[in-house]
């Protein structure tokens, strides 16, 4: 198969990834955002060893990992203080941590580096609406209002975010659900670097969670790549450290509070004082954080979506990421699962005889790993985000006994990892 005329929809995560990785193998790639000027926006989020595995294939892991902060554990205890579980990615190997980090930082990496790409023309300012079958079982794309078609496409990749309305174009089965909680957030600096170490997360019954994220620097503000040195880089760990300097302004804390969607306007319409004295109740430890929380203005809130389909293609069309398979933001797997679908899709494409067989290869490829995920992820979520109070016994009482239990502990880090394929199965092999 030789050189493609690629088509990739939205330059979040997995569109960025996935442009670079298909131009470094000759393939023509357009990259369509929406947005005119896409900017570098987000919460924290949780960079995974799974995820940095492919940041290493594409060479900008010391572009994005000193960054942010790295986290040895994860920690959640009820308001009372009593503690429901303790991870640490050293119970599944030494070597291995997690990453806090502000969204924007991994945006603004992948996004430069696939606008610098031989290869890749991205186009910035059309909104796909559609695509349109064309001569020789190519496709167009059409422009949001114009309707316009665009391109000649041997190949597109749909990679515009949950809302994609690119899956009406496919006829099998398919399933998009809003979630009914959601998150307020913020990002506040943290003038004094006392979260380090740890994702901290309290929850009070089902209906309340909590949770403070160490999220290290924000973007960078000048327009060129991170040349990241031994000043903010362990070269003997590959870990990022604590510093106080460097660009993109002081070390951040990410803080977020589930809050049930139907439930925003009354939030906006209560007692943002009555409400931060009710958090401080149950976390004392935000209290640096609310301090600069000076109103209802200052969180802004996150709605998920459940999106389930099979097969993630068709013979011309695959998706990837949340407009293949949202899902809860429980684990914080979302952007490692989408940049594993970039490196796998890239995998299938090496070596293959047609467009078809590559991305059926890639739907076959990624379908345990990612169901796995999607089970895993419903199961978990209401217990700590849900109006089913009675599993509050079961997750207080039977989380903090089953991590005690070697076995049950270390099929839980796995998975917080990103490498879980399931109890009896053997752990994902990540790129290298």
């Amino acid at each position: 198969m030789g050189p493609l005329d690629v088509a990739v929809v939205g330059t979040g995560t997995v569109g960025s990834a996935t442009a670079l990785f298909l131009a470094r193998q000759g393939h023509r790639v357009t990259l369509y955002e929406k947005v005119a000027e896409p900017q570098t926006l987000g919460a924290g989020i949780m960079l995974q060893p799974s995820g940095m595995a492919v940041l290493r294939v594409l060479g900008l892991e010391q572009d994005v990992v000193p960054r942010g902060d790295r986290i040895d554990r994860l920690w959640v205890q009820t308001a009372s203080g009593r503690k429901v579980m303790e991870l640490e990615y050293a119970q599944l190997e030494p070597s291995l941590f997690g990453v806090g980090l502000h969204r924007g930082v991994l945006f603004d990496v992948l996004y430069r580096a696939a606008c610098r790409e031989p290869g890749v023309t991205v186009r910035t300012g059309l909104d796909v609406e559609d695509l349109h079958p064309a001569r020789g079982g190519r496709q167009s794309v059409i422009e949001r209002g114009t309707r316009k078609r665009h391109g000649l496409h041997d190949l597109v990749v749909v990679a515009n975010g949950a809302r994609s309305s690119l899956r009406d174009d496919t006829s099998f089965v398919k399933s998009v659900e809003p979630y009914p909680w959601g998150a307020l957030w913020a990002i506040v600096p943290d003038f004094d670097n006392r979260f380090t170490g740890r994702l901290f997360q309290v929850v009070r019954g089902t209906r309340r969670l909590i949770g403070l994220l160490p999220t290290g620097h924000g973007p960078l503000e000048r327009s060129r790549p991170s040349a990241a040195g031994p000043s903010s880089w362990s070269e003997a760990e590959g870990a990022p450290r604590r510093s106080d300097h460097g660009d993109g302004g002081p070390r951040q804390v990410s803080f977020f509070f589930s809050l049930r969607a139907d439930q925003l306007d009354a939030f906006h319409a209560g007692d943002f004082e009555g409400w931060k004295a009710g958090v401080l109740e149950d976390v004392p430890e935000a209290a640096p954080v609310l301090g600069q929380l000076t109103s209802h203005d200052s969180l802004l809130f996150s709605s998920y979506h459940d999106v389930v389909m099979w097969p993630w293609n068709t013979e011309r069309v695959v998706y990837l990421g949340d407009a293949a398979h949202a899902m809860s933001p429980q684990l914080g797997q979302g952007c490692n699962l989408a940049l594993l679908d970039a490196w796998y899709l890239a995998e299938a494409m090496r070596g293959a005889e047609s467009v078809p067989d590559a991305l059926f290869r890639y739907s076959r490829n990624r379908r345990w790993h990612l169901s796995w995920y999607q089970f895993i992820t419903r199961w978990l979520t209401p217990f700590f985000q849900s109006d089913l109070t009675w599993l509050q016994p079961l997750r207080d009482y039977g989380m903090a006994w089953s991590t005690k239990v070697p076995w049950v502990r270390k099929q839980m880090v796995s998975a917080m990892c990103g490498v879980s394929r399931g109890p009896f199965m053997p752990l994902l092999r990540l790129p290298k």
